[in-house]
């Protein structure tokens, strides 16, 4: 497990210092093999002090045993493997480098590498919320007492005890609204990591078998299965690529640093490009209709973007339709701008999944055995609001989808 990692510390890299929270990943036996900057910080430790430490490390001494709440719920995750929540109704605690003690969350994520199980713990330090909370409670407790003196002296104070409720009332719906606030960002978090986990899984695994079966045929007239396993690495690795920019793109999106880089260029250029990466993707059977009379089409936009578009549209209906099946490529322009149109004879989208299916993270339920990380149409769609157009679909589960997009007219500057 330690040389995957090394081998792609890259990737496993971008993925834990994305996260805010801790995270701390452990064999079998409960042995560190890898944490993130913010773990290490949290606990007062280099990475170099926790590799290959037994997890008791950073736990107080007294939750050593098999039989108490830290270890003893291990013990049972590993024989009943499911995303969760630990410890639940109890409370957790951490232990610092330097003794100290502060309670924590913790959510474990098992996955599987190379037939080796291991457990992703994502840890949040709750100490300021420990706080909150009993502050909160002592308030509480003051506001019940000043109640009831205010009681006695009725009519006096009616008014003012009107107001102290009303209060009261308002600070425990803040702080439910922050609480269910709080759970559902740390739910999409865990959902975050279970299917980075999963689908890194799968294609680093490909390209582990490739990379050692490459190095059994020594011999020259074995090239051409030495090229075979290296297009297999080298497909791997772009479609891992594309989940990394998949997510830079949300990162870039949300905190607004997209800047778009608007020129004037061919359309029939960025085409010819998609087309015929698409292409190399095709499944037996399977052929683009080229759309047909844009060679004199010019067009002022951002032209990453528009080929992020296409790629995308285009990539799922090949994945999502079956062999031998035609996808249709149109684009017309009108008085308002462009339209791109692309439609397939694929699985189609379910009616009760449609009003879903922007949403990030989610995917049909008819699609679930596909590889993706259901993140490309939120992304596309948040790229082309951002540039002032639209997508829109229409689809019957079985018979296929069109997804049509409208990027408008825009004067060069």
């Amino acid at each position: 497990m330690p040389n995957l990692f090394h081998e792609n510390e890259f990737v496993f890299n971008v993925l834990f210092e994305a996260v805010s929270e801790g995270v701390v990943v452990v064999d079998e036996n409960q042995t560190i093999v890898a944490t993130n900057v913010a773990a290490e910080q949290m606990f007062g430790y280099t990475k170099d002090e926790l590799i290959t430490q037994h997890l008791n490390i950073l736990i107080p001494s007294k939750h050593h045993t098999a039989h108490s709440s830290h270890g003893g719920h291990y013990d049972t995750f590993y024989k009943q493997s499911s995303a969760r929540q630990m410890g639940q109704n109890k409370d957790l605690f951490g232990a610092r480098k330097n003794g100290d003690k502060f309670p924590v969350e913790v959510g474990l994520n098992p996955f599987e590498i190379s037939n080796k199980k291991y457990v992703m713990s994502i840890i949040i330090d709750t100490t300021n919320r420990k706080k909150a909370e009993a502050k909160i409670f002592e308030l509480n407790a003051l506001l019940e007492e000043k109640i009831s003196v205010r009681t006695i002296e009725l009519n006096n104070t009616v008014s003012d005890l009107k107001q102290e409720i009303e209060k009261r009332l308002k600070a425990e719906f803040k702080l439910v609204k922050a609480l269910k606030k709080e759970k559902e960002l740390n739910e999409l978090k865990t959902k975050f990591l279970s299917l980075v986990s999963h689908e890194f899984k799968t294609p680093l695994s490909g390209v582990l078998n490739a990379a050692i079966l490459i190095g059994k045929y020594t011999k020259s007239e074995m090239q051409d299965k030495r090229e075979k396993h290296l297009l297999t690495i080298k497909n791997k690795v772009y479609y891992l690529n594309g989940i990394l920019n998949d997510f830079l793109s949300i990162e870039r999106l949300e905190s607004g640093k997209v800047k778009y880089k608007l020129t004037s260029f061919k359309l029939s250029k960025v085409v010819n490009e998609v087309v015929y990466n698409a292409n190399m993707m095709l499944k037996s059977g399977q052929r683009i209709i080229y759309p047909l009379n844009i060679d004199n089409f010019n067009i002022y936009q951002d032209e990453k973007i528009v080929e992020l578009v296409l790629s995308n549209l285009l990539h799922n209906a090949i994945k999502y339709s079956p062999e031998n099946t035609t996808i249709d490529f149109k684009i017309k322009l009108d008085s308002k701008g462009f339209i791109f149109e692309i439609k397939d004879e694929g699985i189609g989208i379910p009616y009760e999944d449609q009003k879903h299916i922007f949403e990030r993270y989610f995917r049909a339920e008819n699609a679930l055995t596909n590889e993706g990380t259901g993140i490309g149409l939120n992304i596309v769609k948040g790229h082309l609001e951002s540039l002032g157009g639209t997508i829109e679909f229409k689809s019957v589960r079985n018979e296929g989808t069109t997804f049509i997009v409208k990027l408008p007219l825009i004067k060069e500057i």
